[in-house]
């Protein structure tokens, strides 16, 4: 007999032409049964919960396929510059920041967006006289550029014995005046005031996992690939050891250090069900609103710069080619065209090279393609790991960045599956918001966030409903290999699932977005149940 049956509904198994389901049940943690009422209703018994769901909709639990996880949980707990539309409103957030900590606490996180207020970068003397005893790095949303106040700056050594020079696949911006650090530092140079910030401790780690778990499950996440550090994955496995690991979770770490991973899978395995490791992730590139993304041609509206590749070229080819024939997990982040192109292409030569085998290489955000890249991501079984949510926030500006012509094949969604591309979606919390809703309502609608796109930005790259949620339940499976048990609703498969507070299917598109998750359920247990409806 069942342990817990939802019955009254929609249940959408993500099963390719299944038939229609209205109960599902549960046992010991897996599906038991899906099907109609009656069906249902044969594993029912004295101890089974029943829970009416009053025709809403069940759905496999999201998978968020990129997240930077727990440092989204230390965040919760940071200064929140998110939607600060102007460089008052900045200020004063830091500022009162600042005065609710003790003198000498480092103020990081922030999130903060240029574009809410024109466009114009931060300077360190907006915040240099609300700061004077708080190091201050905050770093723009998309984790590409951050800005340093003085004391930071100093802290760091920068400029301390002449000019500090660029490192590669890294800027440091000078005022134009007096040539010293303006306060922001983009890509690698980041590392410049990052390397004096002290590393949170274990009970700070483990405090910001479960923060970052209740945030992620009240919005119906089960699953998590985590782009992280050894850091995140010790945490993980710290909570997992306790019991206390609520979620499944892919933990992913640098690929610099691929031969550690080697020896540490060779020693401990690859984890299990809840959490596993064997991925490795690495950048080609930075981003579009910190103009760092590489690209074919110049920025539009700063053409002195096409962009750059963030790691040496010889080591991460190096990198990719030595991991992959460890027979692990290569995922590796590229945003502009030529960076894009150029990832495809390693792949195509190790892939050569190393001979066949399931390795599931993915491109991380895969956001500005050439024409002549969309089919070359099925063609190599290369797996698209993008973003909607992004497409909603950078269609904002995005074409004054790179122009109308290079827009056409931003975030191309709906050319990518009909090239038989896999796509796996995500949130890149905290560059965007976790929550998979908003990432529904962006992949169907296009609409940008500031409501000034109603018939969608690029609307021609639209997908469905139903290709959206394959998109953050199998394809998510498929893109962390944990396809045989996760990211559909099917007997025998672990009962992760949410309810959402309506049939999505019945909902107006436009409406999706006001839909929430009425309960969360990871492995049979109820993890989150929203209250009074």
């Amino acid at each position: 007999m069942a342990d817990l049956v939802l019955t009254g509904g929609s249940v959408w198994t993500g099963i390719p032409n299944a038939a229609k389901a209205s109960a599902l049940a549960i046992k010991d943690g897996r599906v038991l049964r899906v099907g109609s009422e009656a069906e249902v209703r044969a594993v029912i018994g004295a101890g089974t919960r029943i829970i009416q769901l009053q025709g809403r909709s069940v759905l496999p639990g999201f998978i968020d396929a990129h997240t930077h996880f727990i440092d989204g949980g230390l965040k919760l707990a940071s200064v929140d510059l998110r939607d600060a539309a102007g460089p008052a409103e900045f200020a004063r957030r830091i500022a009162e920041f600042a005065a609710s900590v003790p003198p000498g606490t480092w103020i990081t996180g922030g999130d903060w967006d240029h574009e809410l207020w024109g466009g114009e970068l931060p300077r360190r003397e907006w915040i240099d006289s609300l700061t004077r005893e708080h190091p201050v790095f905050v770093n723009r949303l998309d984790g590409h550029m951050s800005l340093a106040n003085t004391a930071a700056i100093r802290a760091a050594g920068i400029d301390r014995d002449g000019p500090t020079p660029d490192p590669p696949g890294g800027t440091i911006v000078r005022d134009p005046r007096t040539g010293a650090a303006a306060g922001v530092f983009k890509d690698e140079a980041m590392g410049l005031v990052g390397a004096v910030i002290p590393d949170p401790t274990e009970p700070e780690l483990d405090r910001a996992l479960q923060a970052a778990a209740r945030h992620a499950l009240e919005r119906g996440v089960t699953q998590v690939h985590d782009m992280a550090g050894w850091s995140s994955l010790s945490a993980y496995r710290r909570a997992h050891a306790r019991g206390q690991l609520p979620l499944r979770v892919y933990s992913v770490v640098p690929m610099a250090t691929w031969k550690r991973l080697r020896d540490f899978v060779a020693e401990n395995g690859r984890g299990d069900q809840r959490l596993w490791w064997g991925g490795l992730k690495a950048f080609v590139d930075g981003s579009l609103g910190s103009t760092t993304a590489w690209f074919y041609e110049p920025y539009a509206d700063e053409p002195e710069t096409s962009g750059f590749m963030t790691t040496d070229s010889v080591e991460l080819r190096s990198w990719i080619a030595s991991a992959d024939a460890a027979g692990l997990h290569v995922i590796v982040h590229a945003i502009g065209d030529a960076a894009n192109d150029w990832l495809l292409n390693v792949y195509r030569d190790v892939a050569k090279a190393n001979g066949p085998r399931d390795r599931r290489f993915r491109i991380e955000h895969a956001q500005h393609l050439t024409p002549a890249a969309i089919s070359r991501f099925a063609e190599q079984n290369v797996i698209a790991s993008m973003q909607p949510y992004h497409a909603a926030d950078d269609g904002r500006w995005a074409q004054k960045r790179i122009g109308p012509e290079r827009i056409r094949t931003t975030y191309a969604f709906r050319s990518l599956l009909d090239q038989g591309a896999t796509l796996a979606f995500g949130s890149d919390w905290t560059v965007a918001p976790i929550d998979p809703v908003l990432g529904i309502d962006a992949a169907v609608t296009r609409r940008t966030i500031d409501g000034a796109t109603p018939g969608g930005w690029i609307p021609e790259e639209r997908i469905t409903l139903e290709e959206t949620l394959s998109a953050y339940t199998s394809g998510g499976a498929r893109a962390g290999f944990s396809e045989d048990r996760t990211g559909a609703l099917a007997p025998g498969m672990l009962a992760d699932l949410v309810i959402m507070s309506d049939d999505v299917f019945s909902v107006d598109a436009n409406k999706l977005v006001d839909t929430r998750v009425d309960m969360t359920v990871v492995e049979g247990e109820i993890v989150f149940e929203r209250g009074e409806r």
